[in-house]
């Protein structure tokens, strides 16, 4: 068979994804914070973009300006397939604008506007640089700048070489002092023992203990240990110099304490179930990780994207658009295309204000998208925001999608790094969404569900008799929840929760004094 080239035609139907409905995609997964710095980014780069507010008016015109439909907005389809949907959407962006407020104040003095203002008193009376205005611009006056004056807890490191420095250690012994902070871990723990210690810095074993020991005893009680049992000891004996069973208990028999073998520390230190109970007390208030209260990191707070109030028996829909600016296009280079001039100066403007009516209608498509898979899952979990989590119900992205009319992908995207603020508490959207766990009679319960319940089951537990996971699962289906001993324990260990043999406490006033 001879081979031969040939030229043919194929009509084929596929996606293509503008770089315009990329942008839209990528708006709707972004949180409230991302897309608040979004926005700003492209007030950066899109001259065309300025912070106001404005009407669907201003928007139409501005598209017939740039050459687009007005009648064209931004909509997902049930398929997952990203387009342009015929129809106006029913909100408005927002108000026209207020006129701008002059930067500073004018004066009226005889029928004219005086816009002149005292300077001089001003930055005297409010800069630190001195009395009067020459204080601040002499160049002889240093004043430091206002941007260095912020300051910061001190980390552990910096905290432990001050102390160091007030030491009499001499040079040899700094050195090493110097090389244990250095050392340490978050956590405040050394991972090198004494002989390893010797060897990083090149010293002998005995100067490298004695530095150690002196280290030991500096603020936070506790650094410098090399394993827990050392951090504990270190902490008891500074607290409670002269109570020798607590030390005792800590040194020789933690792995006792772990394991919940009260009775053989009774019987080995002949004392009663009180005093292990009392050390048990004590060691509970000691700390295993004292770095970490001079870790400088700051802790992140949860903004919520959205709030759900009840008003009058009914649930609220509040999107948080708090600190996102509200965008609208520059008249002065819309009107410069009803104007002549260069031809490739209009075409930079008319793209530019096509990508900023691109921006606006993606943003208001996505506060819409959002509102609507919210008021989904208010429909579907209305119980749990009336009652709590034990009556939250089983539900799945399906569910939502075919509820709005949109696909799932969609759905994820929504609900991917959002917040809701709920009369139960903050919730990741996410968490609406488990699997269920079946019931001998009924409907299925949420897995968060049966979660929350077994700790409140354990929660409720006498604490001398834990009840073990099988207790548990039986317990469950007396109440009608078909679930096995394996899943107790596996619900259980997500919840950071012990098994039953390390969660038993000692039983005070049973035993009896041997000595």
């Amino acid at each position: 068979m001879a081979l031969e080239i040939k030229q043919s035609l194929k009509l084929s139907q596929q996606l293509v994804m503008t770089p315009q409905l990329q942008q839209a995609i990528k708006l709707l997964q972004l949180n409230r914070l991302e897309l608040a710095e979004t926005i700003n980014q492209e007030l950066l780069e899109n001259p065309l973009l300025e912070i106001t507010e404005e009407t669907t008016q201003d928007v139409e015109q501005a598209e017939l300006d740039a050459g687009a439909e007005p009648e064209s907005d931004l909509a997902l389809r049930s398929d997952g397939q990203e387009a342009e949907a015929a129809g106006e959407g029913e909100e408005a962006l927002a108000g026209d604008a207020p006129a701008d407020a002059p930067l500073e104040k004018e004066v009226e003095v005889d029928g004219q506007v005086n816009d002149e203002f005292d300077w001089e008193n001003y930055l005297g009376e409010y800069s630190s640089g001195g009395s009067g205005y020459e204080s601040i611009v002499r160049e002889d006056k240093d004043a430091p700048a206002y941007e260095n004056m912020l300051s910061s807890p001190p980390s552990l490191r910096e905290h432990l070489l001050e102390q160091l420095s007030m030491t009499t250690l001499g040079p040899e012994e700094l050195r090493v002092g110097e090389i244990i902070i250095e050392s340490l871990n978050p956590d405040g723990y050394l991972p090198l023992d004494v002989e390893e210690l010797a060897q990083v810095s090149a010293t002998d074993t005995d100067t490298a203990e004695r530095t150690l020991k002196v280290i030991q005893g500096f603020d936070p009680s506790g650094i410098a240990a090399r394993d827990l049992r050392e951090c504990l000891l270190i902490q008891s004996m500074e607290l409670y110099p002269e109570d020798k069973i607590l030390h005792r208990i800590i040194s020789d028999h933690l792995p006792d304490l772990e394991r919940r073998r009260y009775q053989a520390i009774v019987k080995k230190l002949k004392i009663d179930m009180d005093r292990v109970a009392q050390a048990l007390d004590i060691i509970r208030c000691l700390d295993p990780r004292p770095g970490q209260g001079m870790n400088n990191e700051q802790a992140q707070y949860i903004t919520p994207d959205i709030y759900v109030y009840k008003v009058d028996g009914e649930f609220v829909i509040m999107l948080n658009e708090d600190g996102l600016p509200k965008l609208r296009v520059n008249n002065f280079y819309r009107e410069s295309l009803a104007l002549g001039g260069d031809a490739e100066a209009k075409e930079y403007v008319r793209g530019k204000l096509r990508s900023a009516l691109w921006l606006i209608r993606s943003i208001h498509q996505r506060q819409r998208t959002i509102y609507k898979v919210t008021e989904s899952i208010i429909k579907f979990q209305r119980e749990f925001f009336e009652k709590g989590i034990t009556k939250l119900k089983p539900l799945v992205l399906r569910d939502v999608a075919e509820d709005v009319g949109m696909h799932e992908s969609t759905i994820s995207r929504v609900t991917t790094n959002k917040y809701m603020h709920t009369p139960q508490g903050v919730f990741e959207l996410k968490y609406f969404f488990n699997s269920g766990i079946n019931r001998f009679q009924g409907q299925a319960m949420a897995s968060e569900a049966v979660k929350e319940r077994i700790r409140q089951i354990i929660a409720g537990e006498d604490s001398a008799k834990p009840l073990s996971d099988q207790a548990i699962a039986v317990m469950l289906e007396r109440e009608d929840i078909d679930i096995a001993r394996r899943t107790v324990a596996k619900y259980r260990e997500m919840l950071g929760i012990l098994p039953s043999s390390r969660r038993r406490q000692p039983l005070k006033g049973l035993g009896k004094s041997k000595g």
